[in-house]
């Protein structure tokens, strides 16, 4: 039996799917944590040009296929490794949230990165949360995830 006083470990329960308040602000946190990231790879990367050629050092001129295809992988890569290793990211702790696979399995690798695609590249479809019965975005209907309450 499943339910809201289900004791059952690992068993994601369709009342405690979160909604779209919660994922939204978990994603927005996601999307800063991301921003962070890019900043710090940026200053690292002026930090070994100084190092490397102190005499002429000039701040590098980034393309914007190049600057896109770095914003992805980041993005992409933060998303996957986080949904694998443990089911949160920075957001989801944040919000209490965590992301299961069928039965409440962590998410294996490979299903993780295409969630991380998904998310990355049409994140428009964690709206359909909203509209959904059983709380769930186009990328978890797809891919067979849940984002649910992390027990307390």
């Amino acid at each position: 039996m499943t339910g809201p006083d289900s004791d059952q470990p690992g068993v994601p329960d369709p009342a405690r799917a979160a909604g779209i308040v919660s994922r939204s602000v978990a994603a927005v946190i996601d999307l800063c944590v991301v921003g962070v990231l890019l900043g710090m790879m940026y200053v690292g990367l002026l930090l070994a040009l100084l190092a490397v050629r102190p005499g002429a050092f000039q701040l590098p001129a980034m393309d914007l296929v190049f600057s896109g295809a770095v914003v992805f992988g980041a993005a992409v890569t933060y998303l996957a490794a986080c949904w694998s290793v443990s089911g949160c990211t920075a957001g989801a702790v944040v919000m209490g949230l965590q992301v299961v696979g069928r039965g409440g399995s962590r998410l294996k690798p490979h299903i993780a990165l295409l969630r991380g695609v998904g998310y990355v590249v049409f994140p428009i479809g964690l709206a359909w949360v909203a509209v959904d019965p059983r709380r769930r975005s186009l990328q978890d209907i797809v891919l067979g995830t849940r984002v649910v309450y992390a027990r307390r």
